[in-house]
């Protein structure tokens, strides 16, 4: 990968947040609806769903609530829930599973954290995610039933419960969701109750395919510095979390082949699509945000001491990881934390500032809450003090 950027273009912090901050939605609203604005976002954590459904409808244009997540996940299956970046739980726009499984299940498997007794070998994964595929091709089932399913498709081995998990033991197979997920073979169904279910994804997407590996990894990354750009191969390493070298090779086979180029960001190189160089804002957004748990700007905008400046580092990141706190955004950059409680019909809010809210601030806030409280079909109550609830797990 070359490093020659003594002619390319230089972004200031401010120019390409401003960027980041109306590509995602956070400073004019997304039309086309929630598969759109996941879109924009290369994909909404949804490990806490009702966290996704905010970040989701407050950058949906048209006072949408959280209906409107729902809706296109349950009904209209425009949105899936699956496991994305990181090994976690996402909301994906369906008709992008192709690239997202396609680039997924061509990562680096990495070394099997799981002891010898527990890890399965290649030969037991190709058999779990087959029965998988099989067990689901006609209907959504719960973990206990798929369990059931697998062990009678592969051996009582995949259901031996030897994996640590929640102060209990999962069977063997589980350790291998994700990666049944990443090929194309599992995804969310909707809740039986209080149990989640899993369903095949050629269910909600007849014919559905996982892109070859090399050209969908080419278009997730164009994906990602186009909604985080300007990026380097660092900072993609880290939202995958996938080894830097590898990711250094990809990025240098991608600007090899002319679909990136460099521009100078925070003192060195860094990468956008090719010909997307147009960062013309130079000044901070102004406004107040509140964005939720794991929200997508939070986690993916580098560098990080930038977005969490001076005291937001210390209070605002769960020991060096961005989206264990819900923050409040003002002027783009984060300048507290916040916290949600509901009781009834009333959404109790505390706003935790890192500094003196001014009047105009304070109306802001107090109009962000409402709109907060709007989306999750709740009547809010505004607080401005100490929130005491720890960083998520």
């Amino acid at each position: 990968m070359t490093t020659k950027n003594t002619e390319s273009p230089r972004v200031s912090w401010a120019a390409a947040n401003a960027r980041r901050l109306a590509r995602q939605g956070l400073t004019v609203p997304i039309g086309g609806g929630p598969a759109a604005v996941t879109r924009a976002m290369a994909g909404a954590h949804a490990q806490v769903l009702s966290a996704a459904e905010l970040s989701v409808a407050l950058r949906l244009d048209g006072g949408a609530t959280r209906e409107a997540v729902r809706a296109a996940l349950w009904t209209d299956g425009t949105l899936v829930k699956t496991f994305g970046p990181r090994g976690t739980v996402h909301l994906l726009p369906s008709a992008d599973l192709p690239l997202w499984t396609g680039a997924l299940s061509a990562l680096p498997a990495g070394r099997n954290a799981m002891p010898g007794g527990v890890r399965m070998s290649e030969e037991q994964t190709d058999q779990v995610v087959a029965a998988i595929a099989d067990a689901l091709a006609d209907d959504d089932l719960t973990v206990d039933e798929l369990t059931e399913a697998i062990v009678a498709r592969t051996g009582s081995w995949a259901g031996d419960l030897v994996m640590e998990a929640f102060q209990t033991k999962w069977p063997r197979w589980r350790q291998m969701t994700h990666t049944a997920a990443h090929r194309g073979a599992l995804c969310f169904g909707p809740n039986r109750g209080r149990k989640v279910t899993y369903t095949n994804p050629h269910r909600l997407l007849p014919g559905f395919t996982p892109l070859a590996g090399r050209a969908a990894l080419a278009g997730l990354v164009e994906r990602y510095l186009y909604a985080y750009g300007p990026a380097t191969p660092q900072h993609f390493a880290k939202w995958l979390a996938m080894p830097v070298s590898w990711a250094k090779e990809l990025f240098g086979s991608l600007e090899g082949a002319g679909r990136t180029e460099q521009v100078g960001f925070e003192g060195g190189p860094a990468w956008v699509v090719a010909g997307d160089t147009d960062f013309a804002a130079e000044h901070p957004v102004p406004g107040v945000r509140l964005l939720p748990y794991f929200d997508a700007f939070t986690i993916a905008s580098q560098p990080r001491t930038h977005l969490f400046a001076g005291a937001a580092y210390e209070r605002a990141l769960g020991g060096g990881q961005a989206g264990n706190f819900p923050v409040l955004l003002i002027d783009g950059v984060v300048a507290g934390v916040w916290h949600q409680r509901r009781g009834g019909k009333w959404l109790d809010v505390t706003v935790e500032p890192l500094g003196t809210l001014t009047a105009a601030r304070h109306k802001e806030l107090a109009e962000e809450v409402e709109r907060t409280g709007e989306i999750l079909q709740g009547t809010p109550r505004l607080t401005v003090g100490p929130v005491s609830v720890g960083a998520h797990a």
